[in-house]
């Protein structure tokens, strides 16, 4: 059977009401991510959009916001220890944890959800 799912077009996180520039600050300056425009319908609801390589990275405002603590986005990047070091000296702690083949380690956003960055060995 073919699949019918061919891929991931974003993934959202849950932030709080009033998130934008901390998110802005966090995943644009801090990440480098490239903020997207949301479509018009939806800039009333709140939240901002990056693009993370071929795919999006939404930042969606809930009222009853409890941050995620496992279920979390994974990151690829090229330099694990410069995206270590940029996190540290902004005051957000990593955590290593290292798989076969790959380094990687988990951090928190300014909101509380987990997040993961692997780079391959």
């Amino acid at each position: 059977m073919e699949p019918f799912v061919l891929g991931i077009d974003h993934v959202q996180l849950a932030a709080p009401a009033g998130c934008e520039a901390q998110a802005r600050h966090f995943f644009s300056d801090l990440l480098g991510l490239v903020e997207i425009e949301k479509p018009e319908k939806l800039r009333t609801r709140g939240g901002v959009w990056f693009l993370c390589g071929a795919q999006q990275l939404h930042i969606g405002v809930e009222t009853e916001f409890a941050p995620a603590k496992k279920a979390h986005p994974a990151f690829r990047v090229k330099d694990l220890d410069k995206v270590r070091k940029e996190l540290s000296d902004q005051g957000f702690e990593t955590i290593e944890d290292p798989l076969p083949g790959v380094r990687r380690c988990h951090a928190f956003d300014p909101f509380g959800n987990r997040l993961e960055f692997v780079e391959e060995k």
